[in-house]
């Protein structure tokens, strides 16, 4: 298998999954993803990203849920700044190098380098408000 990624899964009717992604791919539309207790033989749960908000690729899974991420960065980076707000109002601001509204989704890296997340896959079609900013 290929290197697993640390993820938290974010469903449109609010729950919320941490595990491992091994075999994530924008251009598919489902993923496996294995328990966090990542023990052998564990069996992972086939995700079909139609039903996600967002798949948040993470440092870690405690996070700091008091932590506000700063809205912008001084260091240059890629991509364009974008804006996403989803339908439960959270909001997002990063930067993109490949939004396309015609594809499934697209990632977004997050403008704070503290951030506790890597990149954030966005499901195009279930954001409220994707925007340049």
């Amino acid at each position: 298998m290929d290197q697993a990624h640390k993820a938290v899964v974010a469903f449109l009717d609010g729950r919320r999954f941490k595990g491992y992604i091994y075999n994530f791919s924008a251009l598919k539309s489902s993923f496996t993803l294995f328990p966090k207790d990542d023990a052998p033989g564990q069996v992972g749960t086939d995700v079909d990203i139609s039903k996600l908000k967002a798949v948040f690729f993470v440092h870690d899974f405690v996070g700091n849920s008091e932590y506000q991420e700063a809205p912008t960065t001084e260091r240059p980076r890629h991509g364009r700044n974008i804006e996403v707000i989803f339908r439960d109002g959270e909001k997002l601001l990063g930067r993109t190098e490949a939004y396309n509204p015609q594809k499934q989704g697209f990632f977004v890296f997050p403008a704070d380098p503290k951030s506790n997340n890597i990149r954030i896959f966005v499901v195009s079609k279930n954001a409220l408000q994707i925007q340049f900013v």
